[in-house]
């Protein structure tokens, strides 16, 4: 988030900013109430300086035993005034933050023009798509004929875009969380966290999910004080981790990992994806987030989008990488790269990572900061983070690509650990019916 400052000084770019990337912000509006505000400061300056001045006088006259009620009364005008001129500037004051809050981050220098994600460049690709010598299957068809995805259940538990995972499936799903926090902890220097799954209406402020997204989120409940939401991913409490701190010399960076169930909307999907795992209201994620000092966050990017791409390889996933242009860039980031894997049942690249730089976005929004060295005065971090990976959609991904003529699906032989050794899932292995 930017401070009135910041905006006031930047309005010609700032809209234009924001014309980049499809969405036009006027800050005309901003632009009355900081002169309203204005106004109402320099009158509270005035009043006081009255009231200090008329004080002095009041007080003097008493010590001279002189008559001092008509400025008394007088003082009494003024200090209601006093309290209806604040009052007035805390509401002004919370419409400009309102504002402030709304307007998205700049793009970085080297984010490509465009107006939706059919301009995103392919920045590379890895592996290549499997062959098949029978027609493939999508990941629902499979996954019910082999009865370890039940979507008719799922809906009926708990509505559309809910799926039961049963037997196989269920093991598969919590093999590849395994497997990648395993990856990530050991190899790859993160700390793991598990976070809680609801949090407060300041956390998702701080990542920026309000006040922009609200209606894509799941509000659990209001007590008398706060608001309660359910994560939308594991991205919203892990890097508001050390939010309103100070991170001291020799504390970055940060590097944090974390599987948590997450929960959208998708508020404005209606009609998209409705079958299989692809778009749900609720799915498994691993994410990665970074802390780390100005200076080397595009370097961390380059890293956290290799960590992630890790993961595709040792599954052996053939895959795309996109950086995303002005127009499809999410509303925090200033750079982000997508993971795009290639699924044969649609015959199409997917999502199953977004890596993005936030540079001090976030950091400004939770207050995130950092000495560079002791007594120094504190600075701004910069945050990243990324999926490594979407689980569902990396399930998806195996039965699509490992699917085989006979109906079965092989397990990639860096999961067949977490998997008790099997080696194909057949329909035959699901030993229970739900």
């Amino acid at each position: 988030m930017f401070d009135a400052k910041f905006v006031r000084n930047n309005i010609e770019a700032i809209e234009q900013m924001t014309a980049r990337r499809g969405e036009p912000f006027s800050l005309d509006g901003f632009v009355q109430l900081d002169e309203e505000n204005s106004h109402l400061r320099t009158r509270l300056e005035e009043i006081q300086h009255k009231i200090n001045v008329v004080s002095k006088k009041i007080g003097q006259l008493k010590r001279e035993n002189k008559e001092s009620s008509l400025l008394q009364e007088e003082m009494k005008d003024v200090s209601a005034e006093i309290k209806e001129l604040k009052k007035k500037k805390v509401e002004v004051e919370a419409s400009i933050q309102e504002i402030l809050l709304r307007i998205p981050n700049f793009p970085h220098a080297s984010v490509p023009e465009g107006k939706g994600e059919e301009d995103n460049p392919e920045v590379k690709r890895w592996g290549r798509p499997p062959e098949f010598d029978f027609p493939p299957q999508a990941h629902w068809d499979i996954g019910e004929k082999l009865d370890i995805l039940d979507f008719k259940r799922g809906a009926k538990l708990a509505g559309a875009r809910f799926t039961l995972y049963k037997g196989l499936g269920a093991r598969l799903e919590r093999a590849l969380i395994n497997f990648m926090l395993d990856v990530h902890t050991r190899e790859k220097g993160y700390q793991e966290i598990l976070p809680p799954f609801m949090v407060n209406r300041a956390t998702m402020t701080g990542t920026g999910q309000l006040p922009k997204f609200e209606e894509d989120l799941f509000r659990v409940f209001k007590d008398e004080n706060e608001d309660f939401f359910l994560i939308p991913t594991a991205e919203v409490p892990v890097t508001n981790i050390y939010s309103q701190e100070i991170l001291e010399p020799g504390r970055l960076p940060v590097y944090f990992t974390a599987y948590t169930p997450c929960f959208r909307r998708e508020a404005g999907s209606y009609g998209k994806d409705t079958r299989g795992l692809i778009r749900q209201h609720q799915f498994n994620k691993v994410e990665l987030v970074k802390l780390v000092e100005p200076e080397n966050s595009y370097q961390e990017l380059e890293r956290l989008l290799g960590d992630a791409e890790d993961i595709l390889k040792r599954l052996d996933l053939h895959y795309r990488v996109v950086t995303l242009c002005t127009g499809d860039i999410g509303f925090a980031a200033s750079k982000t790269y997508d993971i795009e894997v290639w699924l044969p049942g649609q015959n199409a690249y997917r999502e199953i990572s977004s890596c993005s730089n936030f540079e001090d976005f976030q950091a400004r929004r939770a207050s995130i900061r950092y000495r560079p060295v002791s007594g120094a005065k504190p600075e701004f971090v910069h945050t990243l983070n990324g999926s490594g990976l979407a689980v569902g959609r990396t399930l998806v991904a195996i039965l699509e690509n490992y699917q085989l003529k006979d109906g079965s699906v092989a397990i990639p032989e860096v999961l067949r650990p977490y998997m008790n050794g099997l080696e194909r899932i057949e329909s035959e292995s699901s030993t229970r019916a739900v």
